[in-house]
């Protein structure tokens, strides 16, 4: 159980060829408590604030003379144009209005509250450390790659594409790029609406502010075209990244400074 326990609170930093350099003591949050329902929501919350409210004109099916002609006709009472006896206005006629159509005035944004919004963030990076939840969501690894993984800060200055292949493939980690390769069709129409394809996530790879200087975060010019892998900083990390879909467990790497800043920043003041 001693074993146990020092293995949850030690991580292995590999350098680029993916050997033990040393090891290091992971942060609290890798110990928060699994919440799957928070997580969810937090994602569901980022999906909604990206709705665009949309509607008819409030005035669509109304532009007519169309008047009912009483009763005492033997005919119904449904508005009709004043040129003729068809049915205008009404929702059952042809051209009518919407009965109750889409309204730009609907609230289509969720909220959630702060605590619960950063609680949700941390035990999705918790999620990330646990090899069943990660493969559970499709992710493909090596089976001698232990979570979480941490890389050397080098990682954070490869610029070349050729460089960053070449890393994932000594970690382990680039059969799920593979993965992330083969496209889906998407089921039903949007397949006539310019998103043919499924897009897959696949590796999140995590580095600190303390990499972002202009000379030291050419990974995100280095990894950008790879299908699936995204780049963030710590304080950039949110639940969607980190659960993408609202499934936790999303296969990250870290670099040892952002472990750092993890640990810095404590309970998670995350936006």
């Amino acid at each position: 159980m001693a074993e146990e326990a020092e293995k949850k609170t030690k991580a292995k930093v590999l350098d680029l060829s993916g050997k033990f350099v040393r090891d290091v003591t992971l942060p609290p949050v890798f110990m928060e408590e699994y919440r799957p329902d928070l997580i969810r929501r937090a994602v569901l919350v980022m999906q909604s604030n990206r709705l665009q409210p949309k509607g008819p004109n409030p005035l669509s099916g109304r532009k007519t003379s169309a008047e009912s002609w009483g009763v005492g006709r033997g005919v119904s009472r449904v508005p009709r144009i004043k040129t003729g006896n068809r049915a205008a206005r009404a929702p059952q006629t042809v051209g009518g209005r919407r009965a109750h159509p889409p309204k730009t005035e609907e609230v289509l944004k969720r909220k959630i509250n702060k605590k619960e919004r950063r609680k949700a963030i941390r035990s999705a990076i918790a999620a990330t450390a646990d090899p069943n939840l990660v493969r559970s969501r499709g992710h493909k690894f090596s089976d001698a790659v232990e979570l979480p993984i941490v890389v050397e800060d080098a990682l954070a200055s490869l610029e070349k594409t050729s460089k960053v292949v070449e890393t994932l493939n000594s970690l382990g980690v680039w059969d799920d790029v593979l993965r992330a390769k083969e496209r889906k069709v998407r089921a039903g129409k949007g397949k006539m609406r310019g998103r043919r394809y499924k897009p897959r996530k696949s590796v999140l790879i995590v580095i600190s502010d303390e990499d972002e200087t202009p000379e030291d975060k050419k990974i995100k010019v280095g990894a950008k075209n790879l299908p699936g892998v995204d780049i963030s900083s710590v304080e950039e990390l949110n639940a969607e990244l980190l659960a993408p879909g609202t499934h936790p467990g999303r296969l990250t790497i870290w670099t040892e400074s952002s472990i750092s800043k993890l640990a810095a920043v404590g309970e998670g003041k995350w936006r």
